[in-house]
């Protein structure tokens, strides 16, 4: 566990960048749609910037933090219970992952908090920035809902890492503009949430945005109802983002920051 609090930092940022790096690359060598960079770029890797920074100054204890507290203490349903290591590492991964699908669904369907989430849908395209385009107050909420899901379910340290590591590559990967189509999407998406799947998520149809809410894994839109495999008009018909926020000035930083309030 010292280990883990000691190289947290490293370990998650080196992770997110490299898996960043080979998305970004295969970005360039085999897109699946042109989407344009030269606005969007700037202020959505500004926004990663930003929100680093605000976590650390935030948050002295992140979510792995919390799950060393809560082991020591015995909180939550894991810690009373007698469990082999890795058989409780594998139930708080799955546990975690669907806490957060649950989540994001209360981000779409909370006016409140879609106000904050909305920024994420108003990017007028889909690449592996996208993914890490979330406003700072989303951002600290979520760890904020994220230490107490792990409180609860007395996860270990160790699956906490995991699930950090997992949950940051797996939305840099999911919302990469690769060419990853045909049968390698049907059978990866049978036990990951492929860019085909999640860009459904990202339609300008409030419909098909209500769908396919997954991070990591498909199946809690399948057992939930909410799945959907494909947009109505086709990846290449249909339209990305929010139609309010599509005016080009919307991607700018400032404009960024200031959407939830206006």
């Amino acid at each position: 566990m010292e280990f883990l609090l000691e190289h947290e930092p490293q370990i998650r940022l080196g992770a997110f960048l490299g898996t960043l790096s080979v998305m970004v690359l295969w970005e360039f060598l085999g897109p699946r749609l042109t989407i344009p960079r030269r606005r969007r770029w700037p202020a959505n890797i500004s926004i990663v910037v930003v929100n680093t920074v605000l976590v650390r100054l935030i948050f002295p204890i992140l979510p792995i933090g919390a799950a060393v507290h809560a082991h020591t203490q015995g909180w939550g349903v894991l810690n009373q219970i007698d469990l082999p290591g890795v058989a409780a590492v594998i139930i708080a991964v799955a546990a975690l992952d669907l806490a957060i699908y649950g989540q994001h669904i209360l981000f779409h369907k909370i006016p409140i908090l879609w106000r904050l989430h909305r920024m994420h849908h108003a990017d007028t395209g889909f690449d592996a920035t996208t993914g890490v385009r979330f406003h700072p107050i989303e951002i600290v909420l979520s760890i904020a809902i994220k230490m107490g899901f792990v409180i609860v379910i007395g996860a270990p340290a160790a699956a906490v890492m995991i699930f950090e590591v997992l949950l940051s590559a797996a939305s840099v990967f999911n919302h990469a503009n690769v060419n990853l189509t045909g049968a390698a999407d049907r059978t990866l998406r049978l036990i990951v949430v492929t860019p085909d799947m999640h860009r459904v998520h990202h339609s300008s149809a409030r419909t098909e945005t209500d769908s396919n809410f997954g991070f990591n894994v498909p199946w809690w839109d399948h057992v939930f109802g909410t799945y959907r495999d494909q947009p109505d008009l086709g990846h290449d018909g249909m339209q990305i983002g929010l139609p309010e926020f599509r005016d080009a000035d919307e991607q700018r930083l400032d404009k960024l920051m200031t959407q939830p309030f206006r």
